[in-house]
């Protein structure tokens, strides 16, 4: 693609590097065939090549957002698919986090929408204040339809009955239960540690089975996602700071080998934040080797070996593959071996490149097309027949959730059932 962004606007790292990835784009338009939105609209421009173009418009002249721009941005699930398809490698995911940066900047929505997008942005980063607004939307859920659809949303993904905090998830060590062959501290995070405190213990506890050492560090919390994919980034490198300085200081006192997370969608963002501050003199460094350390928990399993205890009946699985793995992290295959290799019949989901529809806050931002992707998601998986789902990310498996009877797990919650841990108590029965 070729671009005219000025020699002033090219002095910015930003606009730099989105200039760069523009010029990459070669108007193909194989993104189309995968894209989740255009698939839906049909619309040009609810495709990654038609956003180029209004994201190309937007910095190339350093112009404020409009109205139209913004629509067709906010409608982007940052799925990735895209970037998986292109075969150019446009990296599309640090174009379109600098476009919503910019519309952040320089764009002024609606009064309602500033308050939603702030509130969600504010209280799903913290757990204390995010339990406690689970806990007055279920008490107010019966007056929810009486609100638009998109506020409405809001509510129904408030689970009636929360679990307690869970003890894992504060500061402490847990002992390796073999011989101990790696050390790795454990992201807890932010809303799964409200939502479904079962993923970081199965975690714990299959990691110091297979020989393990399990830190949650002090002073680590939200990898920053949430509002990164607001374009609020001032909060979201907030956020990341405090993790980069927290684990900085565990690796130079006690040493980590890897830092463990369960959460892709939160993976994802730790994996890229050696680029995040990668203008941060003081902290580029210590960054980029955070993010060289961080790996998704299935592949801190694959390093130190399965070993099944039981027989799981070869149960039925159909596996959905959250896209901040397959595409933000390129793990597709790897978490099926495992199931496979833990005794389970694996099925992969038909049209498994599509997003469900979760992707961080987008099913509480954008309900009706978040409805309509999570519709064909779940009939693709009824297809397959399966006595339960595994997925790699919470988000994904609440969306999901909200739509079918059938059980879905944690991949590492069966897989920690598989080698001796409980069973799950979906599957109870």
């Amino acid at each position: 693609m070729q671009t005219h962004f000025s020699p002033r606007l090219l002095a910015d790292s930003d606009m730099s590097q989105s200039e760069t990835i523009l010029r990459a784009c070669v108007h193909c338009g194989f993104c189309t065939a995968t894209c989740p939105t255009y698939l839906l609209t049909g619309d040009e421009l609810d495709s990654p090549r038609g956003r180029i173009y209004l994201i190309k418009e937007m910095l190339e002249n350093d112009r404020p957002a409009d109205a139209r721009t913004v629509r067709h941005v906010d409608r982007c699930l940052s799925c990735l698919s895209c970037m998986t398809t292109c075969p150019s490698s446009v990296h599309y995911m640090h174009l379109v986090d600098h476009a919503r940066a910019h519309i952040e900047k320089t764009y002024r929505r609606p009064p309602l929408e500033r308050l939603l997008r702030a509130a969600l942005a504010f209280t799903l980063t913290r757990p204390a204040l995010f339990r406690q607004s689970l806990r007055a939307a279920a008490l107010a859920r019966p007056f929810a339809r009486l609100l638009p659809l998109r506020f409405a949303a809001l509510f129904d993904m408030a689970p009636a009955r929360l679990p307690p905090p869970s003890p894992v998830d504060r500061p402490q060590v847990f002992a390796a239960k073999a011989p101990r062959r790696m050390r790795v501290a454990l992201l807890s995070g932010c809303a799964q540690t409200v939502l479904d405190t079962r993923i970081h213990e199965a975690t714990v506890r299959l990691l110091t089975r297979l020989g393990a050492e399990v830190v949650v560090v002090k002073g680590a919390g939200c990898c920053g996602a949430l509002p990164h994919h607001l374009g609020r980034t001032d909060e979201s490198h907030a956020l990341a700071r405090k993790n980069i300085e927290a684990w900085t200081r565990e690796v130079e006192s006690s040493g980590l080998d890897r830092i463990v997370i369960d959460a892709s969608g939160c993976g994802t963002t730790v994996k890229d934040y050696g680029h995040m501050f990668r203008d941060d003199a003081a902290l580029a460094q210590d960054a980029a080797h955070v993010a060289s350390l961080a790996r998704d928990v299935t592949e801190v399993v694959a390093e130190l070996g399965l070993a099944p205890q039981i027989d799981v009946g070869a149960l039925r699985v159909a596996y959905h593959s959250a896209c901040s793995l397959q595409h933000g992290q390129k793990i597709a295959d790897l978490p099926m071996e495992l199931l496979r290799r833990a005794g389970f019949d694996v099925a992969a989901v038909p049209e498994s490149h599509i997003c469900c529809g979760s992707a961080g806050t987008y099913n509480l931002l954008q309900p009706e097309l978040a409805t309509q992707l999570r519709a064909r998601k779940i009939a693709n998986i009824e297809t397959l027949a399966p006595r339960a789902v595994a997925a790699g990310n919470l988000g994904c498996m609440m969306q999901i959730g909200q739509g079918t009877s059938i059980p879905i797990l944690h991949t590492i919650e069966l897989i920690d059932w598989a080698c001796g841990g409980p069973r799950p108590a979906a599957l109870q029965g």
